[in-house]
This record gives C-alpha cells, sequence and structure tokens, in this order.
C-alpha cells in the first residue's frame, strides 16, 4: 500500500512538473508556426492544459479501465470548476470582460450536450468516441476562425500578447515540450498503477478513483495556472483557462479513450455526476453570459467551492 500511495504521489508531482514544461513547451513552439497568440491561447495552450488528463485516460484504457477515464474527464471538469474557479476567485475576484470568451463558452455547452447525448446508453462505443473527437476537430476549427476575427483590442487577445510576448529560439522551444510529454507519460502511468491498486485494496470502483484522486491531481495544473493568472491581473485568461480545459475534457479526453478501449458505466454516472458538473458549468456560464459583465465574487467563489466540497463528500460518504 506504502509503495501504491508513493507511485500517486510521485505521478501527481511528474504530472504538474510535466504539465508545466508542455504548456511552456507548445505555446513557444506555436509562436515558431506563425500562430497569433490569441490562436495559441484558446487552442494549444487549452489542448496542452488537458494533457494530464488525456494522458490518464488513455494509459488508464489501454489497461482495460475507461471507467477511470470517464471519472477523471467528468471528474476534472468538476474539479475545474468548482475548486480551480472557485477556490481563485475565493483568494482574488475576477471579472471576465472579454467578448471572445462569451462565444467559446457557447462550445464547452455544446461539448457537454453531446457528450451527454451519446452517454445516454450507459456506454461509450468506438464510433461514440469518433464523434467526440470530430467535434473537438469541428470546434477548434471554429475557435482558429473566432481568433482571427476578434479584434485585438478584445481583453483576452490583449493579455495573451503580454504573456506570450517572450520568444525563445526554435530548439529551445522544443526541449520543455519534449520533457513535459516524458514526464507526463510516467506521471500517467505511475498515477494510473498506484490508484488501481489503491481502488482495489479499499473496493472503491474505477469509476470513484477517476472522479476523485485522479481528477484532483490532472487539474492541479489548472489550478496553478488560473492562481497565477489571477494574481497577474489577467482575469480572462484565468477564466479561459477553465473553459477551454472542460471543453477539451469532454470531447478529447472522453473520446479517445473510447476509441481504444470502449467502455460500460453505470447509472449514476447521468443522475449524479453528469448533474453536478452542468450545475456548476450553469453557475458559471450565467455569471459569463446572462450578467453581461462576468464579474464573480467571494460569494460566487464560496458556493462553487462549497457545492465542490459536498459532491466530493458525498462520494467519500457513499463508498
Amino acid at each position: 500500500m506504502l509503495l501504491a500511495l508513493t507511485a500517486i504521489a510521485g505521478g501527481l508531482l511528474l504530472l504538474v512538473f510535466g504539465a508545466d514544461r508542455f504548456v511552456t513547451g507548445a505555446a513557444q513552439t506555436a509562436r515558431h508556426l506563425g500562430l497569433s497568440p490569441l490562436i495559441i491561447g484558446m487552442t494549444v495552450v487549452g489542448m496542452a492544459t488537458s494533457a494530464p488528463e488525456l494522458l490518464v485516460g488513455v494509459v488508464a484504457a489501454l489497461q482495460g479501465k475507461t471507467n477511470i477515464a470517464i471519472g477523471n474527464a467528468i471528474g476534472s471538469n468538476i474539479v475545474n470548476v468548482g475548486l480551480v474557479l472557485g477556490g481563485t476567485v475565493l483568494f482574488l475576484p475576477l471579472a471576465a470582460t472579454s467578448k471572445t470568451l462569451r462565444r467559446e463558452i457557447l462550445l464547452m455547452f455544446l461539448s457537454i450536450i453531446v457528450a451527454f447525448l451519446l452517454s445516454i446508453d450507459h456506454r461509450l462505443s468506438r464510433v461514440d468516441g469518433l464523434i467526440l473527437v470530430l467535434v473537438l476537430i469541428a470546434s477548434i476549427w471554429w475557435t482558429v476562425k473566432l481568433a482571427q476575427s476578434t479584434s485585438t483590442e478584445d481583453p483576452l487577445a490583449d493579455e495573451l500578447k503580454q504573456e506570450l510576448n517572450t520568444v525563445v529560439p526554435f530548439r529551445r522551444s522544443l526541449v520543455p515540450l519534449v520533457l513535459g510529454l516524458i514526464l507526463l507519460l510516467a506521471g500517467a502511468e505511475l498515477l494510473v498503477r498506484g490508484s488501481v491498486f489503491v481502488a482495489k485494496s479499499f473496493g472503491i470502483s474505477d469509476l470513484v478513483i477517476g472522479l476523485t484522486i485522479i481528477a484532483i491531481g490532472t487539474s492541479l495544473p489548472e489550478l496553478a495556472a488560473s492562481v497565477i493568472s489571477a494574481v497577474k491581473n489577467e482575469a480572462d485568461i484565468a477564466i479561459g483557462n477553465v473553459i477551454g480545459s472542460n471543453m477539451f475534457n469532454m470531447l478529447m479526453v472522453m473520446g479517445t479513450p473510447s476509441i481504444i478501449h470502449p467502455g460500460v458505466f453505470g447509472h449514476e454516472v447521468l443522475i449524479r455526476d453528469f448533474p453536478i458538473m452542468i450545475l456548476l458549468t450553469l453557475i458559471m456560464g450565467r455569471k459569463v453570459l446572462i450578467s453581461g459583465h462576468g464579474k464573480f465574487t467571494r460569494i460566487d467563489g464560496g458556493v462553487l467551492v462549497s457545492c465542490f466540497i459536498a459532491y466530493q463528500a458525498f462520494l467519500f460518504f457513499s463508498i
């Protein structure tokens, strides 16, 4: 058991450090390929911050543990809104002013709807996984078009331009990219193996392990990125980080493992986990879309964190 817990701790550390290196390398490499800061921020960085979830899902699927991947995708979205956004707002209130975010959040809602509809039959087949990946490709295409038509005066574009203003030589940009990928792969392997052992030892389902330990662990890079962005007064990046990551989780993190190893899951996913994820997403979406100013207060942060804690407590006591 001690070895398994050590593997989990080591895997989490590798994922956090590897994700940081991978995101940096991916963004710098994308700059050398001629992509604008806005496109990088809305696509490349979003995919890169979801790399821990994706690699954990792939490793789990290769071991026939697709429920871990499904739990990780849904659980990470819950963590991103409840803990990452909620915790960041408790630390420092945010106000999203970018019109681009209001458009991008619609894609996130679409991804959740598609994933939910494909999951109604309590299984994700290879066809379902392929559909999710194709929706992701279409979403990336639309996001790129959106970024190209977005005014440079948009607050998000300005924040991303300042954040990505340092350009390093191309070869140097590849070093953190490759190093980050290696660390992510090693961390994913350790985390999955250790978590599976713990789950078997305590009789915990793969789904719950994915919703809890793995979801929180793989979302730590998003938490660090959002807090740092908030401290830098880059509110749109902090909120956009959550929106982009959640969209990729629903489409890429659920879709890819299902293509590798189709999975069947219990009804609790549809009556417990999806509803909680949708509820938290609607709370966030209301602030960005309906309120018109996207201002998140500490009260909002308290509500989101309280929902997250209550959900985790429910999972714990239902084991």
